[in-house]
């Protein structure tokens, strides 16, 4: 008989400490006004401590128990991220370890701020094939690792946070995974790109003294194809399974910037009261941006079983993508 993945849990983490646009504006020449009307942003989190790897793993481990299962019953773990802990072993096997999920085997994944969105199909193929039960895809990024304060374009944008989603098997293919449309093209590699650290320039001195190990991004280029390449794709997916705007419960966008979010409503023929926004409290947290908003929604009660969601990102490389589902995990217990 065939699976469909559906989603049957999911969690998140985010850093205590908050750096807000007031504090950026004693670092940067910048201003609180000016963030927030070109961005939305208000404020993002910051991991004063430890790793990609530690926040991820307090997203599986809230995860888990939402779930009320333990760690010994995962299958594999995926963590989407541009940030990992090294560049081997995996934050996957990091993130095994620290949870205890002996029997889980696992990757990471790299696709940018699309990267969840990457990890969550790639994950519903192991339960559409019966391969296994139970896998866990996290979208985790310590930005702060890889931004130039500095830098008044990118530092304002950023913020560190985990989101963890569980995927198992449904039998009922009404709900669950229904459709995903994903693209990449290289062409765009020198809009948003870290240029240091890799084979291409291994760290050395002159490499760090020329900042090539922060993130470096051309605004105005990845504004302008994303804007197109996030609407575009939201639209083709609702197209090819028949729905109009009315039939979508909720957008969940990447939380990149305000303006590429309303255009991607607007794109829909969506009211923003039917898209997740919580750019203005974390800015963009890359890989975790669409997890953290369905389990905020989620916890509060406001992403209902039943509910029509449309999945929408567009990152670095470029890529960008669209997942349509259904959601069937019943509101949390109110204590």
């Amino acid at each position: 008989m065939a699976k469909r993945a559906e989603i049957t849990g999911i969690a998140h983490y985010v850093p205590d400490q908050v750096l807000s646009n007031f504090d950026l504006e004693k670092m940067v020449d910048t201003s609180d006004e000016w963030i927030r009307t070109r961005t939305g942003i208000s404020e993002r989190r910051i991991l004063k401590e430890g790793a990609t790897s530690d926040m991820a793993a307090k997203a599986v481990q809230a995860l888990l128990a939402n779930r009320g299962i333990g760690a010994e019953e995962i299958d594999v773990i995926i963590v989407a991220t541009v940030t990992p802990d090294m560049f081997f072993p995996a934050t996957a096997c990091l993130v095994q370890d620290k949870v205890g999920a002996k029997h889980a085997w696992g990757f990471d994944l790299s696709a940018a701020c699309s990267g969840l969105l990457f990890a969550l199909v790639t994950g519903a193929q192991f339960i559409e094939s019966g391969a296994y039960r139970k896998v866990v895809v996290v979208g985790a990024d310590k930005m702060s690792s890889i931004v130039d304060y500095k830098d008044r374009n990118t530092c304002i944008l950023f913020g560190d946070a985990a989101g963890a989603i569980l995927l198992e098997p449904t039998d009922d293919m009404s709900v669950g995974m229904i459709d995903r449309v994903l693209h990449c093209d290289g062409s765009g590699r020198d809009a948003l790109y870290m240029a240091g650290g890799g084979s291409l320039n291994p760290p050395t001195a002159e490499t760090v003294a020329q900042g090539m190990h922060y993130l470096f991004q051309d605004g105005k280029a990845v504004f302008k194809v994303a804007v197109v390449g996030m609407a575009d794709v939201s639209r083709e997916i609702m197209d090819r399974n028949g729905l109009k705007g009315s039939d979508v419960d909720w957008l969940v966008p990447h939380q990149a910037n305000l303006r590429i979010i309303s255009a991607c409503a607007e794109r829909m023929d969506l009211d923003m009261s039917k898209v997740m926004v919580n750019i203005d409290r974390y800015g963009n947290t890359t890989a975790a941006t669409i997890p953290l908003c369905l389990s905020e929604w989620w916890q509060q009660g406001k992403l209902k079983k039943g509910q029509t969601v449309v999945l929408s990102a567009f990152g670095a490389g470029f890529t960008w993508g669209s997942i349509l589902l259904k959601w069937s995990l019943a509101n949390p217990v109110a204590h």
